[in-house]
């Protein structure tokens, strides 16, 4: 992570740039599939950094540090309003659009999910807020354990995870027995909400919107939850730990994401027209200050 001028921290994530499964060909932005390494290309190497480094770190024991610090939930006091706001000061250098504040990318990915779905406000709100997870930068955390795609932790790394086993391959729970099969720790189609995910803005917003009792519904929570776990919605991996059950989970999240990835619009939403329609969602499913 650097700090940009203007205070503006500049961080990338690679989940939005950079996709390499199947099922994104064809799709508007190709650079999705491009994880050729070019130690000539910034944005390439710069990304290779972030996963080698994320996934050198990520261990069971790493992820239960970070809970641990994270979910006492004693570190700021911030309403929503004011979180979203510090995201103007959040600038991600994977997005093409880099001189965009990750408040521009909210308000376009709110505003078009409004547009194809008007009467759902919920779903509004949490285009606006999926990325408020962030806010971690601001306090202390690396970016590669705050962006990027997710997997679970304690079981054999998934075939399609970015980068592959290479990335791993400094990782200590590579090699241990009881976390390098195909189950690990976890008992076989024991469920998406039993495993333990890597560390990142997903879950900690999660746990920050369940602590803080949003009525935001199921839904939007999964898909919060759940948006950068490409290995298993994207990759198809994982499939002996899920559940039939999960299956609306990954509906609610593939959902969200044709927002999330394709919302490159030409034009700055004007947000503070916008801000009056968000307060009301704000201040109906996600009231007054909340515990971070």
């Amino acid at each position: 992570m650097r700090v940009k001028k203007d205070n503006a921290v500049g961080m990338i994530d690679p989940s939005l740039l950079l996709r390499p499964e199947k099922v994104y060909d064809g799709k508007p932005v190709e650079a999705f599939r491009d994880y050729s390494m070019d130690d000539n290309d910034p944005i390439r190497e710069r990304v290779r950094r972030t996963y080698y480094t994320m996934h050198t770190n990520m261990t069971v024991d790493f992820v239960k540090s970070k809970m641990d610090h994270w979910l006492k939930f004693n570190h700021f006091k911030l309403t929503v309003k004011d979180a979203l706001i510090k995201l103007n000061e959040l600038v991600d250098e994977s997005d093409p659009d880099t001189d965009l504040p990750n408040i521009v990318h909210a308000f376009q990915t709110a505003e078009r999910i409004r547009h194809d779905y008007p009467d759902d406000d919920w779903f509004h709100l949490t285009g606006l807020i999926h990325d408020l997870g962030k806010v971690m930068a601001f306090y202390g955390e690396p970016q590669w354990c705050v962006v990027g795609d997710t997997f679970p932790v304690g079981c054999k790394w998934g075939k399609s995870i970015v980068y592959g086993d290479d990335s791993f391959k400094d990782n200590p729970d590579t090699y241990n027995p009881k976390y390098n099969t195909e189950c690990g720790m976890y008992e076989p189609n024991c469920g998406i909400e039993n495993l333990m995910m890597s560390w990142g803005h997903d879950e900690y917003l999660y746990r920050v919107l369940v602590h803080n009792k949003s009525t935001l519904p199921k839904e939007a929570l999964y898909m919060i939850r759940y948006h950068s776990f490409y290995p298993w919605h994207a990759g198809g991996d994982y499939s002996h730990l899920i559940t039939d059950k999960d299956s609306y989970i990954k509906e609610a999240v593939l959902k969200f994401n044709q927002y999330d990835l394709y919302t490159k619009s030409a034009g700055v939403p004007d947000i503070e027209a916008l801000w009056p329609y968000y307060e009301g969602l704000i201040e109906k499913y996600i009231p007054g200050v909340l515990e971070w």
